[in-house]
């Protein structure tokens, strides 16, 4: 039974192999790996951009300022409890 599990596993795989047409994932030719040039991009922000970061990044310090807080004040109430 495993040897015919393996031998059904194998056939598939390779007739999946033999149906791969033009249309697949891997190139046909080694140069069509290579990006072309034309599409890189600049990696400078305007104004809205840069903005919308700073945002994101104040609203992520106060985010991480609140639970650190709200950690030590849940830590400071068990301690007065088990007095």
């Amino acid at each position: 039974m495993r040897k015919l599990t393996f031998a059904v596993a194998v056939l598939a795989s390779l007739g999946g192999a033999a149906v791969a047409t033009s249309a697949s994932a891997a190139p046909g030719a080694p140069m069509g790996v290579a990006a072309p040039e034309t599409i890189t991009t600049v990696g400078m922000h305007d104004r809205m951009e840069r903005r919308m970061m700073r945002r994101h990044m104040e609203r992520k310090m106060m985010r991480r300022h609140m639970e650190r807080r709200m950690m030590h004040r849940h830590m400071m109430q068990r301690h007065m409890h088990r007095m």
